[in-house]
């Protein structure tokens, strides 16, 4: 991922209910698409790898 480049899921439908995310090294940080300036969160990048990982597993589940 290019690091300080706000990113849209290539999952993200056209209905404007998206997040963004940008990985700036030291941090990840996530906000919503629709509301830019409303603030972000922010994860160290173990906390996002376990995240992601663990949103992998539940939507693997029947």
């Amino acid at each position: 991922m290019e690091r300080n480049v706000w990113r849209t899921s290539s999952r993200s439908g056209s209905n404007g209910q998206c997040v963004e995310v940008r990985d700036r090294g030291t941090a990840i940080d996530v906000r919503d698409s629709k509301a830019p300036t409303a603030g972000t969160l922010s994860f160290g990048p173990a906390s996002w790898d376990a995240f992601v990982s663990s949103i992998k597993t539940d939507h693997r589940r029947p």
